[in-house]
């Protein structure tokens, strides 16, 4: 397995359909079926390399499995904060202790460039992620904040990491 920063000979097509496999997956159940079903094809694509914003990739011989992205927190009220925006992968791939691998990575580079504290937000109902989280380290905090997808309120609770 590689992990890399995104280059811009990668396809944003090809990693947004990671992040569109990964939705309609891993959000089964928890987003309504129709907003997952009306994902459209490369709806990440544009988003992917916006400034700010650092991508990683994994890939399994070659191939591209996984993604995350990292940045400095995006929240005024946590300053100096480095942030985990994202880690989607393929589901074929998920389950197979390949997530542990690009959270430490994505940990290690928010590290590297001085972040102490790190912090993500799960979708309360994202039982699976929330565990991955909490194994790894990650603490559930007491903030959270409401929001609305395909028409059902949903809530997304914070994670913190202090290294």
């Amino acid at each position: 397995m590689e992990i890399r920063y995104i280059t811009p000979e990668d396809s944003l097509a090809e990693l947004s359909s990671i992040y569109e496999r990964s939705w309609k997956y891993a959000y089964r159940g928890i987003i309504p079926q129709n907003y997952l079903d009306s994902i459209p094809e490369g709806r990440w694509a544009g988003s992917l390399s916006r400034p700010g914003l650092q991508s990683l990739v994994m890939l399994d011989k070659g191939r591209l499995i996984g993604t995350a992205a990292i940045c400095p927190s995006r929240w005024e009220s946590f300053p100096d904060w480095g942030e985990i925006v994202s880690i989607y992968f393929l589901p074929e791939y998920m389950g197979k202790g390949l997530g542990g691998q690009l959270l430490d990575r994505c940990i290690g580079e928010l590290t590297a460039q001085g972040f102490q504290r790190i912090l993500l937000w799960v979708l309360e109902e994202n039982r699976r992620a929330r565990r991955f989280y909490e194994r790894h380290g990650f603490a559930l905090s007491d903030s959270f904040m409401d929001d609305l997808i395909g028409g059902k309120p949903l809530r997304e609770v914070l994670y913190t990491y202090h290294k």
